[in-house]
C-alpha cells in the first residue's frame, strides 16, 4: 500500500552565492521578479536597489538614491510599462527605466501618506497598500498624489504582512495586521470592492505568527501561518462570502508541527513549493539535540521531512520562492538554492524504497576524492548510466572488483574531512601536503571548496582556531574562488589578515564590490607599525618602489629636451630646456605609504570590479583614507609617467588605465568632501596640473601625426635603390 500511496518529492540542488551584502544591513528590504526570466529585483535596507541575472551571479543594474534618503518598501517592476517603482522616506514614490543611471533625475511623486508596500504582477496594474490600510492603483494615485487616503484600520493597528493573490480575472489583496497582540486578516476583493475582516483566534499557548503566505485557486483563499510554537496551520477564505464591517473568527486546521521541543521560535520564515511541499526556515534542534538554524523542505501529506540544509554562519530569518529557487540570506552573502519537486511515493518520503540512482549519484560524487586522497594517484569517474544501457560483456567479477577498489577510498576520503574537523594545525598541514601538491593538476574545485568550507566553519566555532598557512595554500592553488567559500574572505576581514586577503585578492576573480571597499578600508586603516611583522608579499612593489629616496638629492639635475617631464609644465612650456628641480622633484615622488601597504593597495587596484556597484560602496570611506589613497594614486601615475611605455615595471602590477579609473571613482564618491578638505586642495591643484601638463604633451605629439603617416607612405612606396639609400624627412 505503502508504493500507491505517491506524491512528489522536494530536492534541493547546491546553492551558489549571488551577491555579498553589507555587514550593518541585517539582511534585505525584499527580493521581487525583476521583469525577466531568472531575474531578481534586490532591495536592501538602506539607498540601493540591484538586479541581478540568477543563474550567472551578472548585475544588470544598480540604482541609489541620495545619502540623506532611505528606501522604506522592496522596489518592484512594473510589467506593464516595463519601469521600476521604489517609495523612500515613505511618502517619496521614484519610477525609473533600466537606462536610468541617476535616481536624481527620475520621475518623483510626493504622497499624502505612508506606503507599507508595493504590488507588481503581470498583467495586473500595479498596487500601491498605504499604512493606513487603504490602498490606490498606481495610475489612479499619479493623477492626484496628494488626494486624501482613508483609514481602513483601528487606531494601534499595524500591518504585518501583505500579499496579492491572482486567479483569471480575479485579484485579491491580503492583509496581516496586529495591535496588543491579536491579529486581523483583511481580503480586499476588487471589482466590485468588497472588503472581508477576520480575526485570528489567539493560541492556548499564548503562541504568536511569525510568518504568512496565501494562495488564490477556486475563489477560496487559503492562508497558511507558522506560528511560534512550531504549529503551521492552514485557513481558508471563500471568496463568495459578502462583505461584513464584523469581525468574524477564523477556523484554521492544523497542517504540520515542527519538532522544536519546549523552546519557542524567536523568527521563522515560511514558503510554499507546490501543492504537498512547504519550506521552513527556522532554528530546529539537530541529530545531536543542538540547535541549529536550517532549511527545511516538508512533506505536509505524508508529514515528513524530506530534506534539510544547515546554515552553520546564521540567517536574516528570511525566506523568499521564485521561478523554482530559494532565496535566503547566510552570513553576508544572499544565497540561492534551486529545487525541483519530482513524483514519489510514500515509501520514498520514509526512505523505505531504494532509489537506484540516487545511490549511483552519491558515487560518483565520493570518486570526486580519489584523485587526492591517496598519494595523488587519480581515479576516472564511472559515467552516469541506467541498468539498460550498462555494457552487457563487462563480467560481474569486474564489477565487484571495481566496486571493492572504489569503496575504501571513497571511506577514506569520507575519514578526512571527519578528521578536519578536530585535528591540530600541524596534522592538518601534514594531511592535506599531498593534496597540495597534486589538487592543480586535478582541476578540483570540489576538492578545495570541501576543504576550505569546514576550516572556515571551525575559524568561526573555534577562537583560538586560524589555519592561516593552510588557507593560503588553498588559495595558491587556483582551484578556490569566493563563490564556492564566500565566509573565507569575511572571516579573514574579521581577523584583519591582511595576507589572506591578498591572495584571496589576487587570485579570485568574483569578488562583490562590498568585500572588495571591505579590504580596501582595512588596508587604508591599519599603520604601517603593525604590517612590519607581516609577511606581505611585495613582489608587484619592489621594481619601482624608492627604499632610499633621500640619496637621490644629491645628484645633479637632469635635463629632459622634448619630452615630457613630471613636473607640472606651464602652458608655454613645451619645445624648451627644462631643469628639473631635484628636492622638488624628491617630494613629489616620495610613496605616501609603506611598500607593504602598497603592495596590498595594489591587490585592490587589479581586482575585477563594476563601476556601477563599486561606487556606493566607496562613500564608506573616511576623509583620511581618501586623501590617503588619492596620494597613492598620484604616486603611481608619476611613476608610469616616468617610462617611455608609460606602465609600472614588475608583475601583478597596475595599469595607467586602472590608476585613472580608480582615481575618477574615488574623486566621483567623495568629490563634495575632498573640495571642502583643507588638506586636500594641494593634492587637487597637483593632479589638475599634472593632468593639464599630459594634455598639452600629447598635443604637441598630434601636431606631428600628419609628418608620421606622410613617413610611413613615403616607405612603403619607396623602390629599392643599390645597397643602401639615405633619406631626409624634415618635419616642420
Amino acid at each position: 500500500c505503502w508504493e500507491s500511496a505517491s506524491s512528489k518529492m522536494a530536492v534541493l540542488s547546491a546553492g551558489f552565492a549571488l551577491c555579498g551584502l553589507a555587514a550593518s544591513s541585517g539582511g534585505l528590504l525584499g527580493i521581487e521578479p525583476g521583469g525577466g526570466p531568472d531575474r531578481a529585483l534586490l532591495t536592501d535596507p538602506g539607498r540601493t536597489v540591484m538586479l541581478y541575472n540568477v543563474s550567472d551571479q551578472k548585475p544588470l543594474g544598480s540604482w541609489t538614491v541620495k545619502q540623506d534618503q532611505r528606501i522604506t518598501c522592496p522596489a518592484v517592476y512594473n510589467f506593464e510599462t516595463g519601469e521600476y517603482i521604489a517609495v523612500h522616506d515613505s511618502k517619496v514614490l521614484r519610477i525609473w527605466k533600466n537606462e536610468d543611471v541617476n535616481l536624481k533625475k527620475a520621475f518623483k511623486a510626493t504622497l499624502s501618506e505612508d506606503v507599507y508596500r508595493l504590488h507588481s504582477h503581470p498583467n495586473v496594474e500595479p498596487l500601491v497598500v498605504f499604512k493606513t490600510g487603504a490602498f490606490r492603483f498606481l495610475d489612479a494615485l499619479l493623477a492626484a498624489p496628494q488626494q486624501r487616503i482613508e483609514a481602513v484600520m483601528s487606531e494601534e493597528e499595524v500591518i504585518r504582512w501583505t500579499e496579492v493573490c491572482l486567479e483569471a480575472e480575479q485579484t485579491v489583496l491580503v492583509l496581516i495586521t496586529e495591535k496588543k497582540g491579536d491579529y486581523c486578516v483583511y481580503v480586499q476583493k476588487f471589482n466590485p470592492n468588497i472588503l472581508l475582516k477576520y480575526k485570528l483566534k489567539p493560541e492556548v499557548e499564548r503562541s504568536h505568527p511569525l510568518s504568512f503566505t496565501a494562495s488564490l485557486k477556486n475563489k477560496i483563499v487559503m492562508l497558511q501561518s507558522l506560528y511560534s510554537n512550531g504549529c503551521v496551520y492552514k485557513s481558508l477564505v471563500p471568496l463568495h462570502q459578502p462583505g461584513t464591517e464584523e469581525e468574524q473568527d477564523l477556523p484554521k486546521s492544523l497542517l504540520l508541527k515542527l519538532p522544536v521541543s519546549n523552546t519557542t521560535l524567536e523568527r521563522a520564515a515560511l514558503a510554499v513549493l507546490d501543492n504537498t511541499h512547504i519550506a521552513v526556515l527556522a532554528s530546529l534542534p539537530s541529530q545531536n539535540n543542538d540547535v541549529k538554524e536550517c532549511l527545511c523542505v516538508w512533506n505536509i501529506k505524508f508529514q515528513t521531512l524530506q530534506t534539510s540544509k544547515v546554515l552553520p554562519q546564521g540567517t536574516s530569518g528570511q525566506l523568499w520562492c521564485y521561478e523554482g529557487k530559494l532565496y535566503v540570506v547566510h552570513g553576508k552573502m544572499l544565497n540561492v538554492i534551486p529545487y525541483r519537486c519530482e513524483s514519489s511515493s510514500l515509501s520514498a518520503a520514509l526512505g523505505k524504497l531504494k532509489d537506484v540512482r540516487v545511490s549511483e549519484v552519491k558515487m560518483v560524487s565520493s570518486v570526486n576524492w580519489n584523485a587526492f586522497l591517496e598519494d595523488g594517484s587519480e581515479l576516472a569517474q564511472p559515467q552516469l548510466q541506467s541498468p539498460a544501457k550498462t555494457d552487457s560483456k563487462r563480467s560481474l567479477r569486474s564489477q565487484k572488483s571495481n566496486k571493492a577498489k572504489v569503496e575504501p577510498e571513497a571511506k577514506r576520503g569520507k575519514q578526512l574531512l571527519e578528521d578536519l574537523k578536530t585535528a591540530s594545525l600541524s596534522c592538518i598541514e601534514k594531511e592535506l601536503q599531498p593534496i597540495f601538491s597534486n589538487i592543480a593538476e586535478s582541476n578540483s574545485q570540489i576538492t578545495a571548496e570541501q576543504i576550505a568550507t569546514i576550516l572556515v566553519s571551525r575559524c568561526v566555532a573555534e577562537p583560538t582556531f586560524y589555519s592561516r598557512d593552510t588557507l593560503i595554500k588553498l588559495v595558491q592553488t587556483r582551484q578556490l574562488s569566493y563563490s564556492l567559500c564566500p565566509a573565507l574572505m569575511t572571516i579573514a576581514l574579521e581577523k584583519m589578515d591582511v595576507c589572506v586577503l591578498q591572495h584571496c585578492l589576487r587570485q579570485f576573480p568574483d569578488i562583490p564590490e562590498t568585500i572588495t571597499c571591505a579590504c580596501l578600508k582595512t588596508f587604508l586603516s591599519m599603520s604601517d607599525a603593525s604590517l612590519q611583522g607581516l609577511s606581505v608579499d611585495v613582489g608587484s612593489v619592489v621594481c619601482y618602489f624608492d627604499v632610499a629616496q633621500e640619496d637621490r638629492a644629491d645628484k645633479p639635475a637632469d635635463v629632459i629636451q622634448n619630452g615630457f617631464s613630471p613636473v607640472p609644465m606651464e602652458e608655454d612650456s613645451c619645445d624648451v630646456r627644462l631643469v628639473q628641480n631635484p628636492p622638488m622633484l624628491n617630494a613629489k615622488q616620495l610613496c605616501p605609504v609603506s611598500i607593504k601597504k602598497a603592495a596590498l593597495l595594489n591587490a585592490i587596484l587589479i581586482s575585477a570590479y563594476s563601476d556601477t556597484f563599486l561606487l556606493p560602496h566607496l562613500k564608506d570611506l573616511s576623509a583620511q583614507e581618501v586623501l590617503l589613497f588619492l596620494r597613492y594614486l598620484q604616486y603611481l601615475h608619476m611613476k608610469c609617467s616616468e617610462n617611455v611605455n608609460a606602465t609600472l615595471p614588475g608583475v601583478d602590477v597596475p595599469t595607467t588605465n586602472q590608476i585613472m579609473d580608480w582615481m575618477s571613482l574615488v574623486l566621483d564618491a567623495h568629490f563634495t568632501v575632498v573640495v571642502m578638505l583643507p588638506d586636500a586642495k594641494g593634492l587637487l591643484t597637483s593632479l589638475h596640473k599634472f593632468v593639464r601638463a599630459q594634455v598639452k604633451f600629447y598635443s604637441e605629439l598630434n601636431k606631428i601625426e600628419g609628418s608620421l603617416q606622410e613617413l610611413q607612405k613615403a616607405r612603403h612606396q619607396h623602390k629599392p635603390s643599390g645597397l643602401y639609400s639615405i633619406e631626409v624627412l624634415e618635419l616642420v
